[in-house]
């Protein structure tokens, strides 16, 4: 069910309308408390969805989101489970967003 859950609501983590990106990622960021290490199946598919297209976004709303997501998956999740996707989104961005992992690894 969960699954199910997140993969449609990853589509809305990428959308073209950047109001309903925002929206989507804030949602994310008061989800995360809530569900914390019940995340861990979906983990490998929310982080890549998150941090594609919204690290390294121009619009500050979003931006500011997609960093209140991340910084809340390291707060609310063990770092084990954040450890091997932070590190292969570090290996393939550029720009800010990959600023912005590296950070969160070290």
């Amino acid at each position: 069910m969960l699954f199910q859950i997140f993969d449609a609501f990853k589509c809305r983590l990428n959308d073209l309308n950047s109001k309903v990106n925002r929206i989507a990622l804030e949602t994310m960021h008061q989800m995360i408390p809530l569900l914390k290490d019940n995340l861990s199946p979906v983990i490998n598919m929310l982080i890549p969805a998150m941090v594609d297209n919204n690290l390294n976004s121009r619009n500050p709303g979003i931006y500011a989101a997609a960093k209140n997501v991340i910084q809340a998956l390291c707060q609310h999740l063990d770092n084990y489970l954040l450890l091997q996707p932070f590190c292969t989104k570090a290996h393939f961005l550029n720009g800010k967003a990959k600023q912005d992992i590296t950070e969160k690894l070290a």
